[in-house]
């Protein structure tokens, strides 16, 4: 029994317990994604800049750090002052000798006796060789070893490739007796840099390094660079990836528990769709994965990560408060995970926000485009001016990082591709796509149009006064226009049985009894929606399909069947429309809109009484059946939808004059 209690109890809160374990696998992710980025406590300064948080006192004693040009300056003084190693070569006499003696077989007119005296003479004095990496190497002291006594020499005292004119004996016969010593040489000068030191001093701590509002010196920021430093190798002693994963984890939720109370207390229908949920977590997972994966290659180049995808995906699907919230989730959290994490949130947040402007209208591909460049102007604008403000001048400008700003934008390009991928992946649907529904050329549209031409006129008129209305009292009017469009295609497959579509006295539903005859009609919903499959229709279009006609009855065959059979009982199930109701203030305005303008034509006298009463007898019937009870439309709201109607069906129904007839034909002039 216990158990089927806990198996009711997870089914029962299992889309509640799914939100939950999306979000901790989220969590989870993201940090395992990237690298330790962080090494200890880091301060934000440039030398030059104003020194703008507080005070900076010594936690600790540290040394003060060399600066990298002091340390290169003092190595190549001990390089210039390198000794350099030569060992005696003693049977390089021998070997000359018996090369120069070779000489006369294949040189016979040499003097060799002259080519001897100057071979004696030249190893007399010593014939050295010429380091190939040191041409300079005259220079340099040098220390000849012979076995393992070794004696100070200048290079001057011996004679070099150089100083010999004869090509021939140099070049055939000389083999240097004083050979270059590299291994030896270089492990003197590892020693010698090795005793060079990398400090130049002490800070104690308690010591006041620097005061806020000061301008950063070059030495400041050498004893700050060794603070950094210093910070980095004791955070490195005491570092547990367990721990840095588990803050970062308990980060990351915080952050998603943000979110969810926002969407939750606003009410906000993407909490009631798991499949929208799991879109926005793998939005924010895919820009989590591309940060990582530049972080890995260059923490420099984060900001070249298009993370405005994130705001403008958002708004394109939903709105602009959910894209705004998503986006500053997504920057919270990966400003644990990034360096610099100030300077990160300023500009994405800056920029996600000019974007979501931007994008506040999209109606057309162009838009992409604009929001590129937008997207490139907000972050080259928060450079400029932060160099301006941080040195007071722009010659700390980097022309590199525009060139950062440049690929952000061309890479924020890939949302168009993304955008119809997530439509395709999550059933999502976007202005883009409605406005290619709109389209009276689409294959469902024109079939209604060929075959059942009256109901196409009726749900263009729908169309265009649902439109009218949702722009009025707010909501997606796009959705609403194409949501009318399609509302009635499933008629496609019976157009004869619907009277918009009958063209002489010739009725099918004589020859049926008033169950079939609503069956018939209820019909052209499952009909729609199986149409709308084959179109391919978004389940946003679909929806208006299902809703239309709600849970109300097919009212003249159910009355029609009370009143020829008033002693038997009658199934109500037999009449009655599948439903849902509708639940959003887009259907709802199209099953109003779409009986009033049916109910209208079937006025013998349009009056401005006569609509008047209609129109309040139509949306009063909704109401009275709760068929409006399921969405968001306010009095307020039906107020303004009745006086809108009855204005609109009286310009469409309203009397004309009638013209004059001539009783003979009009004489031409000549």
């Amino acid at each position: 029994m216990q158990i089927k209690n806990i198996i009711f109890a997870t089914v029962k809160h299992l889309p509640i317990l799914t939100k939950v374990l999306l979000m901790l696998v989220s969590a989870a992710l993201i940090p395992l994604m990237f690298p330790n980025t962080y090494s200890g406590e880091q301060y934000d300064y440039v030398e030059g800049s104003i020194w703008r948080d507080n005070d900076l006192v010594a936690p600790f004693d540290f040394a003060v750090k060399k600066s990298p040009s002091e340390i290169e300056q003092e190595t190549n003084a001990a390089k210039a002052k390198q000794t350099l190693y030569f060992n005696y070569n003693k049977e390089a006499y021998a070997q000359a000798v018996e090369r120069l003696n070779a000489l006369t077989a294949t040189h016979p007119y040499v003097n060799l006796k002259q080519l001897r005296k100057t071979l004696d003479s030249v190893y007399a004095i010593g014939y050295i060789q010429t380091p190939s990496e040191m041409p300079d190497f005259k220079t340099h002291e040098l220390i000849i070893l012979d076995g393992n006594i070794g004696s100070e020499h200048s290079p001057e005292e011996y004679i070099t490739e150089f100083d010999i004119t004869d090509n021939l004996l140099r070049d055939s016969v000389m083999i240097p007796n004083i050979v270059y010593d590299a291994n030896r040489t270089q492990l003197e000068l590892n020693s010698r840099i090795s005793q060079l030191t990398t400090t130049s001093g002490m800070v104690k701590q308690g010591q006041l390094i620097i005061s806020q509002g000061q301008t950063v010196t070059k030495e400041q920021a050498l004893i700050i660079s060794s603070l950094e430093e210093e910070n980095s190798q004791r955070f490195q002693e005491h570092y547990s990836p367990f721990g840095r994963f588990v803050g970062q984890f308990m980060l990351c939720i915080f952050a998603f528990l943000a979110l969810y109370m926002f969407l939750k207390n606003t009410h906000h229908p993407i909490l009631e769709d798991n499949t929208k949920v799991t879109f926005v977590m793998i939005l924010i997972l895919l820009m989590s994965a591309s940060t990582a994966l530049v972080s890995y290659w260059n923490p420099e180049l984060i900001l070249i990560v298009p993370l405005c995808i994130v705001p403008v995906i958002m708004r394109i699907f939903f709105d602009m408060r959910v894209a705004l919230y998503v986006h500053v989730t997504t920057i919270i959290i990966l400003a644990n995970m990034v360096p610099n994490p100030f300077e990160f949130i300023f500009y994405q947040l800056i920029a996600g926000m000019m974007s979501i402007v931007t994008v506040r209208n999209f109606e057309s591909r162009s838009k992409f485009f604009v929001v590129s460049i937008v997207i490139f102007l907000t972050y080259s604008l928060i450079f400029t001016f932060g160099v301006l403000s941080q040195e007071s001048t722009l010659d700390g400008l980097n022309l590199s990082r525009y060139l950062v700003f440049f690929l952000n934008a061309l890479l924020f390009l890939l949302a168009y591709p993304l955008i119809y991928i997530f439509e395709k992946m999550f059933g999502l649907t976007t202005n883009l796509t409605l406005l290619e529904l709109s389209s009276t050329n689409t294959p469902a549209l024109r079939e209604l149009s060929r075959n059942a031409p009256g109901t196409f006129q009726h749900a263009m008129q729908v169309a265009n006064i649902s439109e009218d209305l949702i722009n009025e009292i707010g909501g997606n009017a796009l959705l609403a226009k194409v949501g009318a469009l399609y509302h009635d295609i499933g008629k496609v497959e019976a157009p004869l049985y619907f009277t918009e579509n009958q063209n002489n006295d010739f009725n099918p539903h004589n020859e049926l009894d008033n169950t079939e005859s609503a069956r018939i009609i209820i019909q052209h919903v499952r009909d729609g929606l199986s149409l709308a499959k084959k179109y391919h229709l978004p389940s946003a279009v679909q929806d208006f399909i299902r809703t239309h006609h709600g849970t109300t009855v097919t009212g003249y065959f159910y009355a029609k069947q009370v009143n020829e059979h008033p002693d038997q009982p009658v199934n109500l199930i037999d009449f009655q429309y599948p439903g849902p109701m509708p639940f959003s203030r887009e259907t709802a305005v199209v099953m109003i809109v779409d009986s009033v303008e049916a109910a209208c034509k079937s006025l013998n006298n349009h009056s401005k009484e006569a609509i008047d009463k209609l129109v309040d007898n139509v949306i009063d019937s909704k109401i009275n059946q709760h068929q409006l009870q399921n969405c968001d439309l306010t009095f307020g709201d039906i107020t303004r939808i009745r006086q809108i109607l009855k204005s609109k069906m009286l310009s469409i129904y309203h009397a004309r004059i009638a013209y004059p007839v001539t009783k003979q034909e009009p004489k031409q002039e000549r």
